[in-house]
């Protein structure tokens, strides 16, 4: 079994390891469970770099905007390591979602952090975490990994409901495996964006699922720290 989160496993390195002194992602999952994540939701929250209920601190502005970001925020698309140094400069003119934002349109900060001590249960339960874990699947053993539906849906007005049906009508007219799903099925996947997601996101795993027992290890050196996102054909 294979089974895709939608949120951020972890932050940027420099938060996790250097401030909070976490040598990994699993580690910095029992500091959030023991109350920092909640503190840092919190509306009156000190810590002003966690934002969306509050405008975007200068830290994570202009030149700094990397900072806000884990490597696999910028990377996830590319195969190549984007050195630190080249960041900066490569999401100039972009709007990268932050695990930091915890409000506003697409923020991923709240189920991020509320889904970190999920996490640390399920692997305390049998889980393995990628890239935390090395897959398992010979052994039974079922995988958790980090997704973006984004690079599983493509290009499509999500919010919009006539582009979902457009989208499933398409999808079922080329693809057998959409043709075999229930009416049931595809109306709900066209009633709601969540949906939407969760069903075409199942239906490309369902299609790669013969790479999840050999995923490779991220090249990037933080991955333990910072964890890295899921993508089809695409995973270092």
């Amino acid at each position: 079994m294979v089974v895709g989160f939608d949120f951020c496993f972890s932050f940027p390195a420099w938060f996790v390891r250097d401030e909070l002194g976490c040598a990994d992602a699993p580690a910095f999952w029992d500091l959030v469970e023991r109350g920092h994540g909640e503190r840092w939701l919190a509306a009156g929250c000190e810590d002003q770099r966690f934002w969306g209920k509050h405008p975007k601190p200068a830290e994570f502005c202009g030149d700094r905007l990397h900072r806000m970001l884990r490597a696999t925020d910028i990377d996830c698309k590319l195969a190549a390591l984007i050195p630190e140094a080249e960041r900066a400069a490569r999401v100039r003119g972009i709007g990268p979602k932050s695990v930091f934002q915890i409000g506003g349109a697409g923020s991923v900060g709240t189920a991020s952090v509320r889904g970190m001590p999920v996490l640390r249960r399920l692997r305390e339960a049998g889980f393995a975490v990628w890239p935390f874990d090395s897959p398992a699947l010979k052994d039974a053993r079922p995988l958790i990994v980090e997704m973006y539906t984004r690079l599983n849906t493509g290009p499509v007005r999500k919010s919009n409901a006539e582009a979902r049906a457009a989208y499933l009508l398409a999808k079922r007219r080329e693809d057998a495996a959409y043709a075999a799903l229930s009416r049931a099925v595809m109306q709900r996947a066209r009633a709601s964006e969540d949906a939407f997601d969760a069903l075409v996101s199942c239906m490309v795993m369902v299609s790669r699922r013969k790479e999840f027992a050999s995923l490779a290890m991220p090249l990037d050196s933080e991955y333990k720290v910072e964890g890295w996102t899921w993508a089809p054909a695409v995973s270092q």
